[in-house]
């Protein structure tokens, strides 16, 4: 039996998922998380095989949990279900080690496929990431400089876009704000702008985020 959670902070998405399961006898949705924190504490005490995970979450960003639960549980398997189409944010979910990566528009035969398919401990690439993935390895992307960041990197770049002072990212990263500080210096050079506004036009004009911040 392949115990599910599925994180997302619309409950009607998550409803729609858990229908889309129903009928496979060897899936159980054990849980249904509106943020990070859910999902955090429910796992101290509760074993789970994979991990539904949206990115956009109040307050943890799905990348936060991402990192959370990958230096923490070495054998779960989690799998993103984004808004976004896979050139925005597959290759980056994946190099910082989700197993998966599907768009919530996605078919019920690919849903199953994906879930059946981490929860053997294997990854889960659709046929435009995979696409994505050959292309990067021979250097046929185009290069956008926010698909190399780091994970710490991504983190602190999806705060500060979404209107995050350095303050408020420390204290929500636990690092220190000189650390921070060094981050987005590092970002504004990786990315090529100057400010943080700048910083946040890339992030909309790039589909990363949108003007209710809804991932």
């Amino acid at each position: 039996m392949v115990k599910i959670a599925i994180v997302d902070d619309h409950e009607i998405v998550r409803r729609g998922f858990n229908e889309m399961l129903q009928d496979e006898v060897d899936f159980n949705v054990v849980y249904e998380a509106s943020s990070g924190e859910d999902i955090i504490n429910y796992l101290k005490d509760n074993p789970c095989d994979v991990v539904l995970l949206d990115i956009s979450l109040p307050n943890k960003s799905g990348v936060d949990v991402l990192r959370h639960l990958r230096q923490r549980y070495e054998k779960l398997a989690v799998l993103i279900l984004s808004g976004h189409p896979e050139e925005q944010y597959a290759l980056p979910m994946i190099k910082n080690g989700a197993n998966g990566y599907l768009c919530k528009d996605c078919e019920q035969e690919d849903l199953i496929k994906a879930i059946r398919t981490v929860s053997l401990g294997r990854r889960y690439l659709s046929s435009k990431t995979a696409e994505l993935l050959a292309g990067e390895v021979f250097n046929e992307n185009d290069s956008e400089p926010h698909k190399n960041l780091s994970e710490r990197e991504l983190q602190v770049f999806m705060r500060i876009s979404e209107g995050a002072s350095v303050s408020d990212i420390a204290n929500i990263l636990d690092l220190s704000v000189k650390t921070v500080s060094t981050y987005r210096s590092r970002l504004l050079e990786k990315m090529g702008v100057n400010s943080n506004a700048e910083l946040a036009i890339y992030a909309v004009n790039h589909g990363l985020i949108e003007n209710e911040l809804d991932l």
